[in-house]
């Protein structure tokens, strides 16, 4: 079965332009993305929860994002997960196999410049609980580009579920072909070292890999972006 997986927004976000202070800017993300998105760390987590989520949590985005692709990407969403925050809800069958049913994405509300620029400053404000990320986790040492592909899309089985580009790979999670560009490389080394530490009960799995191949599979995913440009 091969299904996608897409950036699923809030639809109220942003219709007016920003009037707030730089201080009062998370007061204001809260009112119009709070439906959607989580800007302060839950009281408890569920597996429920998760089930309900319409948008990727936000309360740990200053550890996880770029702040230059916020600014882009909220000029201009693009779709990452192509079937929705839970990909089950929105998929439906085809001829062969599973497709996604588009009537029932939302698409995200673009913004201005400045509305990005400011809504991105604010939300790399927001962090997770000391020891959330090791910084420095990723140590950026070159390796075969051609071992790591193999790694990612045979031996470990990534492209099962992720697309390394447009067309190529899996389409169940989200794409990571912007990864580099989009995400923090320290976060990506941890997320992958362990999911449910970031985002309990994810349903990605934790692989139990060495450090050595940690650090190849998040060169690879940097490289990725790097190699688009």
């Amino acid at each position: 079965m091969r299904i996608t997986y897409l950036v699923y927004a809030c639809a109220s976000l942003l219709l007016m332009p920003v009037t707030a202070k730089p201080a009062d800017v998370i007061t204001e993300l809260q009112s119009k993305c709070g439906e959607c998105h989580a800007l302060k760390a839950p009281a408890q987590y569920s597996l429920e929860r998760l089930w309900e989520r319409k948008g990727p949590d936000l309360y740990y985005a200053g550890d996880k994002f770029n702040q230059a692709w916020l600014v882009k990407w909220l000029q201009d969403p693009q779709r990452i997960r192509p079937a929705g925050q839970f990909y089950f809800k929105h998929v439906k069958p085809g001829a062969k196999e599973d497709v996604v049913d588009a009537s029932t994405l939302i698409t995200h509300v673009k913004v201005s410049k400045e509305e990005a620029e400011a809504y991105a400053s604010a939300l790399m404000k927001l962090k997770g609980p000391p020891g959330f990320i090791e910084k420095g986790s990723y140590k950026g040492q070159a390796g075969s580009p051609v071992m790591a592909a193999m790694f990612f899309n045979k031996l470990r089985g990534c492209s099962a579920c992720h697309l390394s580009s447009p067309g190529a790979g899996g389409q169940s999670g989200p794409e990571l072909y912007t990864g580099g560009e989009r995400l923090q490389a320290d976060y990506i080394h941890d997320y992958i070292k362990d999911p449910q530490k970031i985002d309990p009960y994810i349903w990605m799995p934790k692989l139990g890999l060495t450090e050595a191949d940690l650090q190849r599979l998040t060169g690879y995913i940097v490289g990725l972006s790097a190699n688009k440009k």
